[in-house]
């Protein structure tokens, strides 16, 4: 097995120059920093990080918990944070809680025990496991709340701006002429669905549109849930909405399949928005009109927090607050109700 000695030896370069070039901790040239580089790949050569973290203390790892890999979201937050990550010479380990408040306990359990300097931590449906939190940040671990932000928790956070991202697909819902709009939310046990929902209440509010409580359906973030739910309202012809708001991705394609269960076409029936993208590419007919969140900026961003909490220590004295804000990508499910007097958008 290669050392750190040989790959200086190579590269023309002393140990301690590779050792820089390794942990990112000095600056180093760039033409040194390629010859070490080149060295390291021609020899192969693998650092021990656990043997030099018992020495140091440091590990130069993040972790990441979030609900659902399988969500198109959530892969994006992570390979924003990885990036960031990556140009400080940081690994990052993705875990996935399954939404549920106990897998979560068990993967901060976890990560704390891999040694991590700090964790971004997208929180699941439940409890958030406040004394736990505390104790690993008591320990000296950093953490940064992502796109889901726990009440009750002083620590930073970077999230769309969910009211104003609400407000976004309402509005122009409203602006297409419909009135009677649904809203179909993920639990409201979590912040994020509540702050899409006063959004959607802002939005009527401004149109003078009345509130309908029989249009606000709380689902939970399984699409089949989802679906059973809507497809419960959609069968009943009388009180139907004309458009329906969806605030996450999995309660998206839960109304698509309530949809397309109940004989009804988007938009032909029933206009619809959701909050994220479906899927990872553009094969849904007719394509689906999305207020899309910054994902990879989410991602980006929190780990620069958190890295820079592990770097400067008690220098960064104020919580940080990062709302960032959502865009509106109209597409074909969003068109105009083609009722009596309305006419085919062209």
């Amino acid at each position: 097995m290669p050392t750190i000695k040989e790959v200086a030896d190579l590269a023309g370069v002393a140990v301690g120059t590779v050792s820089h070039v390794i942990n990112g901790s000095v600056p180093v040239s760039e033409l040194l920093k390629r010859k070490v580089q080149a060295a390291i790949r021609e020899l192969d050569y693998h650092p021990n990080h656990v043997a030099r973290s018992l020495k140091t203390s440091r590990t130069r790892t993040l972790g990441i918990i979030v609900p659902d890999m399988t969500i198109p979201y959530y892969p994006r937050v992570i390979r924003g944070a990885e990036a960031a990550a990556r140009e400080r010479n940081y690994s990052l380990i993705a875990v996935n809680s399954d939404d549920n408040n106990g897998r979560q306990k068990e993967l901060l359990s976890l990560l704390r025990s891999q040694r991590v300097e700090g964790i971004l931590l997208a929180v699941a449906v439940g409890p958030t496991p406040l004394a736990q939190i505390n104790r690993i940040m008591s320990a000296g671990i950093r953490l940064v709340c992502v796109d889901r932000i726990p009440d009750r928790l002083a620590v930073d956070s970077v999230s769309v701006e969910d009211v104003s991202a609400a407000e976004l697909g309402i509005d122009h819902l409203i602006a297409m002429g419909h009135q009677r709009i649904a809203i179909v939310t993920g639990p409201l046990t979590l912040k994020n669905e509540r702050q899409r929902l006063l959004g959607y209440y802002q939005s009527l509010e401004r149109a003078g549109i009345r509130p309908d409580t029989d249009l606000i359906w709380e689902g939970n973030n399984l699409a089949d849930d989802v679906a059973a739910l809507c497809r419960t309202r959609l069968h009943k012809t009388a009180g139907r909405p004309d458009a329906i708001f969806a605030t996450n991705g999995p309660t998206g394609l839960g109304v698509l399949r309530a949809l397309r269960d109940c004989g009804l076409r988007t938009p032909e029936d029933m206009a619809l928005v959701t909050v994220d993208e479906l899927t990872v590419d553009d094969l849904f007919r007719p394509a689906v009109t999305t207020v899309v969140q910054p994902a990879y900026d989410i991602g980006f961003r929190a780990a620069e927090i958190l890295l820079k909490r592990i770097e400067n220590g008690d220098g960064m004295l104020e919580e940080m607050t990062i709302r960032l804000p959502a865009t509106l990508k109209i597409r074909d499910s969003s068109r105009l109700p083609f009722g009596a007097g309305a006419v085919r958008p062209q």
